[in-house]
This record gives structure tokens, sequence and C-alpha cells, in this order.
């Protein structure tokens, strides 16, 4: 059985987690807590296997007691995070500083019953994450980084990416060291709407290559990295003067949205043996059957290597399916893309 600490100032938000987590046949409550002051004496006591936290509480908010526990003693933490701006930002600040993944707080209950497979389903996810293990840490940019103007869209090389559970650290890690030459990067990281845009400018604070949301209809360049719009699938399509970018609400696939799957099954489509296909860490399979298109197709595909993984299991699907040219630690993964691509 999987043992959850819920901290939540909310009696509500600690009634109506405990019954999902209480309903579920692998897991179960082993404390709830109103702040994080009372919380760290029921770690203590309970020894939780997993921690579902929320921001704003009394006496110690939920970021600080975070950075503090990754420091003192890592655990799993999934995030409650709020449906504003605001709340993005720190669910971004928490996820950079270890926490597994988030679930959003909803405007009422109703919304939160649909969500409930949801809920144990990234509680699971989070329960078989590594945490607290020395991770490659993407290396300090520079003060202004170089970039190059725009050019003509690309016509050559794309290099595609998917990411889940662990996925905003690992992918932070690669694209900071990718130098401005590089060709068009194409992202799916599993993310609702709402967060993407602000991850994107995150990313591109620190990358010497462009970061940006994806729009539809826009043409891709080389030495921009396109993030798939929360709760939107992006695919790759030939324009008339290069690659360009679409950006849909067709439903999910693989139940997520941005998927993988439709976004490497694009890329194997349109740019064939001139795509690299990159599977990074994450919970489940999505991504995996198209990335074989990809490696029928010719082009190359790397997988993030276990140690590095904060979960293993999209990168060993599609290794296990036959997909995957190379496995590669998350630190060495840069260097990869550089040396197949010349940039």
């Amino acid at each position: 059985m999987i043992k959850v600490l819920i901290i939540d100032d909310s009696a509500v938000m600690r009634a109506f987690l405990s019954g999902v987590v209480n309903g579920q046949p692998d897991m179960n409550v082993v404390a709830t807590a109103a702040d994080p002051v009372v919380a760290i004496e029921q770690i203590r006591l309970m020894a939780p296997d997993v921690i579902t936290l929320d921001v704003e509480m009394p006496r110690m908010n939920g970021i600080e007691f975070l950075r503090k526990l990754m420091v003192v003693r890592p655990l799993p933490v999934v995030m409650i995070s709020s449906r504003t701006r605001q709340g993005a930002d720190v669910t971004m600040q928490a996820l950079e500083l270890g926490a597994v993944d988030f679930i959003e707080k909803p405007s009422d209950l109703g919304q939160f019953e649909a969500s409930a497979a949801e809920i144990a389903d990234k509680i699971r996810s989070a329960n078989s994450a590594k945490v607290g293990q020395r991770r490659p840490r993407a290396a300090a940019p520079p003060a202004a980084p170089m970039r190059r103007a725009p050019g003509p869209p690309a016509v050559d090389r794309v290099i595609a990416i998917g990411a889940s559970t662990g996925g905003v650290e690992a992918l932070r890690v690669v694209l900071a060291e990718l130098p401005p030459a590089m060709p068009p990067v194409l992202i799916a990281q599993h993310m609702p709407a709402g967060y993407t845009e602000l991850f994107a400018r995150r990313l591109d604070s620190i990358c010497r290559i462009d970061v940006k949301e994806a729009q539809d209809g826009e043409s891709a360049f080389n030495g921009v990295a396109y993030v798939a719009p929360g709760g939107r699938h992006l695919s790759l399509v030939r324009g008339a003067c290069g690659y360009s970018l679409r950006v849909t609400d067709d439903p999910p696939v693989n139940r997520h949205r941005p998927s993988v799957d439709r976004l490497f099954r694009s890329v194997a489509q349109v740019a064939l043996s001139r795509a690299i296909g990159v599977m990074l860490t994450g919970m489940g399979a999505d991504g995996a059957d198209a990335m074989l298109d990809l490696s029928v197709a010719g082009a190359h595909t790397i997988a993030q290597d276990e140690a590095s993984c904060v979960v293993f299991g999209m990168p060993r699907q599609a290794i296990s399916v036959g997909a995957v040219r190379e496995v590669v630690p998350l630190g060495q993964i840069a260097r990869r893309l550089v040396e197949l691509t010349g940039a």
C-alpha cells in the first residue's frame, strides 16, 4: 500500500483527497495536516511514501516547506496548484525544487470528482519516482545569451522531444546546453493549459536557443524550441517554404493532450530520416509506438537512461517495443544532439 500524507489548510480539500486516496485498492491516507509544521511530526511518525502539498498555508508556505524537505528528507511530492497565473508560477518553482508532479485545484469539487482517477495515477507515478538523487543541472547561462536572428523556415533536420513526470527539470538540462545553430526542437510535455507559456518563458531565460509556446500555423525556424501548448496537440507539417506547426484541440491520445504520440507520428511522416526523436522521463507509454514509426522511417531515436530518469516508464516502453537506437544519460543528451546535427 502507498502511504499518503495530505497537507492542506482546507478541511474540505483534505476530506476530498482522503476520499480519493482511500477509495483506491493500492493506497491509503496515513495522516493529514493543516500546515507544514504539523506535517513535520507526521512525516517522522508515519513515514509516508507520497505527500500531496498545498502552497498557501499558515505558518509556512508550501514552497518553503518543499525546499527544506528536499534537503533534509527527500520524499515524492505532488503539489496542489491553483488555476491562476501566480499559481502556475509557484508550481514551476516547486517542480524545479524537486516536486514530482502537480494537481490543479478546481474551482468546484465537482470538477475534482471527475479527475479522481488522474489524481490516483499521479500519486502512483510519484510513488515510483526517484527523488533526492543528484541529477545533472543545466550549466549557468551567460548573462545575455547570444542568439542568431531567425533565418528562413527550416527544411532539413528537426528534433522532437517527449516528456512527462520529471520532464520540467529534464528539459531544462537538455535545452540549456544547446547552441543557437540547432535545428527546430518540438516538445510535447504533458501539462495542462495555463502552464506552458510560463514554462517556455522560464526556459527561454536560461537558453541560448529561443524557447516559446508553439502557435498554430507558424513556421519552424532553426535555433528555436517550440513547446506544445498545455491541453493542445502539437504536430509538424510541411509548408510551402519549409516546416510549419499545427496546434489542435483534437481528442486526447493515450489519455494525453498534448500527446507525445501525436507529435512523434507527425514528425515521422514529414521529416522521415531527417528527424531525431528523444524520449525523456515520464510515466506510462505515450509516444512509444510513434517512436517506433520514427525509427522505421530512418530517424535517430534516443531514450533517457533509467538511472537519470525520475520515472523510467515512457523510455522503458519505447525501448521494449524496439523503437530506441541508443540509451543516453540525461547529462549527455544535449551533446549527442549537437553531434548528430553538426550544430
